[in-house]
């Protein structure tokens, strides 16, 4: 068993080169130095972070989700509204106001943080925040990109969620940790709720 000075706190990083800049991501090579004082490399993807948001409507009840081609899949997925965080220093609120308004066309009163996750950690340094967002405002959607374009908005009941988990309809990561987040919070609120 190792000692506390030989934790996993004390690797450290000694370096790391750059293999492949895709625009908002980067690929690179970094070295580092185990407690034992081995020197090894791993490869990790650098990226700026994402947000995404569960827009409740009014009813407490439902949310505003998007179905959306995704060529890495081959498919059009159910997820939440979400994006890249790439406009350097900017505010992740400001990041998903302007994505709901893209997505869904909604602006959002209220915009409450309610989880952070990383997505990857073996490979990449991706985190993401999730945000209730409530008090929503319709307004003019403005897509951003041929994806975006082609989406679909659907309407979806939160306690319908754990079954679109089972039957394989909601598959994506980012969606699931945030709604399940938002039960939470809404629960937390109304004890009673059978979200």
């Amino acid at each position: 068993m190792p000692s506390a000075e030989e934790g996993p706190e004390s690797f450290r990083r000694i370096g790391e080169r750059p293999r492949f800049d895709g625009g908002f991501f980067q690929l690179v090579t970094g070295t580092f130095v185990a407690p034992t004082g081995f020197t090894f490399e791993r490869t990790i993807i650098r990226h700026p972070g994402a947000v995404c948001a569960v827009p409740l409507e009014s009813d407490g009840r439902h949310v505003l989700m998007v179905r959306q081609y995704r060529a890495a899949l081959e498919e059009p997925i159910l997820e939440l509204p979400a994006g890249k965080r790439d406009l350097e220093g900017e505010d992740p609120k400001v990041c998903i106001a302007r994505e709901l308004v893209e997505e869904i066309g909604r602006q959002a009163g209220r915009l409450t943080e309610i989880a952070r996750f990383v997505n990857s950690p073996g490979i990449s340094d991706e985190e993401t925040l999730c945000y209730l967002a409530e008090e929503l405002v319709e307004c003019e959607r403005q897509a951003h990109g041929i994806e975006e374009e082609h989406m679909t908005l659907e309407r979806v009941a939160l306690e319908e969620i754990d079954e679109l988990i089972a039957s394989g309809e909601l598959i994506d990561a980012k969606s699931i940790i945030a709604l399940h987040a938002a039960r939470a919070r809404l629960k937390a609120r109304r004890p009673s709720s059978s979200l």
